[in-house]
């Protein structure tokens, strides 16, 4: 029986651990620069100086201006309010707002909402590699579209959505619209710039960068207005009033500053990828195993089947033994994910997939430790009938 003397932690994709330099941010700001942001007096000056420092970070990772950024609680939120702001915008001038079937839940739970009010919404429905087709993002986009809200990166699979092409569908059909990206997954991970891609509000959040969790940022356009959310205070332009999380967001620009810096970027990417390509060879060389992200997926993520073992079985199973993987999205706590549903995969596979995702510290010799604990788990365990 496989049993490790360190633990291995491949769910990334759910959160990091925080990096030395976050950290160090963070007690700066609790022990040091612990004013109010908002207070005119020196010591909340010298908060506000760390805040405005940090935005400038964030804001030039982004190729957006420090005023374009807005501090949040993390994705959850920026995705709310990005979300329901949108609609209310532009509630006048149509009633369609169009989106995909794998989104994250924060924007599939409030696109539901939404359709309880009397919106129209359309989801696109991936191929069995998680691919949306840009013809049908083209397609779904009419007169009618208000909203259109797509993640740049799958959380579950990674597959990479067509957000460029929606943005053109938009501009080109629906020049009112307003255009979402949730770039929580791809962001630190792939260059982004909001110039380039157009999108005229944008998501990232902190603790998939090696930040702590509870902040995160959403980038809107400037010249553009979407009512808040949330009232009660002038912070954030009065767009998400609220006492800032000063420390978070101290911690946030310093990990964003390590994570979104193009040369270890790219160098951390090349070795991610080489590490998802082991991990897939290692993986197919277990009998019945079967790869779900699609071989153009971001390489961070890997979600794979056993179609023998139930997931939760699985992740038990190798969690005893200081491996440390999911099932899908952390957010979903155990439910069956929409996003393996909608992949229309068979019963068996569908029910036994578990996500494997990378950070920059993982090596081989992690995946070695998973693929022989994933055999000895399969051969092991009750099988499906």
């Amino acid at each position: 029986m496989l049993f490790l003397s360190r633990e291995i932690y491949l769910d990334n994709s759910a959160t990091t651990r925080p990096c030395r330099q976050a950290v160090e941010a963070a007690n700066v700001m609790m022990l040091e620069c612990w004013g109010n942001p908002s207070s005119t007096h020196a010591k909340g000056s010298q908060a506000a100086q760390k805040l405005k420092e940090a935005r400038r970070i964030i804001a030039s990772t982004l190729s957006a201006a420090p005023e374009e950024i807005f501090f949040t609680s993390g994705g959850t939120e920026a995705n709310n309010i990005a979300v329901f702001g949108g609609a209310a915008k532009n509630r006048r001038a149509g009633r369609r707002i169009v989106t995909s079937a794998i989104e994250h839940s924060s924007v599939m739970d409030s696109v539901a909402e939404l359709e309880k009010q009397g919106f129209e919404v359309i989801r696109l429905t991936p191929d069995a590699q998680g691919h949306i087709d840009p013809a049908a993002v083209a397609s779904a986009v009419n007169a009618d579209t208000i909203l259109v809200t797509m993640m740049m990166v799958n959380n579950e699979i990674g597959s990479i959505l067509p957000v460029e092409a929606a943005v053109k569908a938009a501009r080109r059909n629906a020049p009112k619209a307003i255009v979402h990206c949730d770039c929580v997954q791809a962001f630190g991970k792939l260059p982004i710039s909001v110039r380039r891609l157009g999108a005229d509000m944008v998501t990232v959040s902190a603790h998939k960068i090696a930040s702590p969790k509870g902040v995160g940022a959403l980038y809107k356009r400037k010249g553009l207005t979407v009512p808040p959310l949330t009232h009660g205070g002038h912070q954030e332009d009065s767009f998400r009033p609220g006492t800032e999380a000063a420390p978070l967001i101290a911690a946030f620009g310093a990990a964003a500053a390590i994570a979104c810096d193009r040369a270890g970027l790219n160098a951390r990417y090349q070795a991610v990828a080489s590490l998802r390509d082991y991990t897939v060879r290692k993986l197919r060389e277990i009998d019945g195993i079967v790869i779900n992200s699609p071989e153009d997926a971001l390489p961070y993520i890997v979600n794979f089947s056993t179609c023998r073992v139930k997931a939760e079985t699985m992740l038990n199973f190798l969690s005893e033994r200081g491996i440390y993987v999911s099932g899908g999205s952390a957010c979903a706590k155990g439910e069956p994910s929409h996003v393996i549903r909608a992949l229309n995969l068979p019963r068996n596979a569908a029910d036994s997939a578990i996500r494997v995702s990378f950070c920059g510290d993982n090596t081989f010799a992690d995946i070695d430790a998973l693929t022989a604990a994933v055999r000895e788990g399969t051969d092991t365990l009750a099988h499906f009938a």
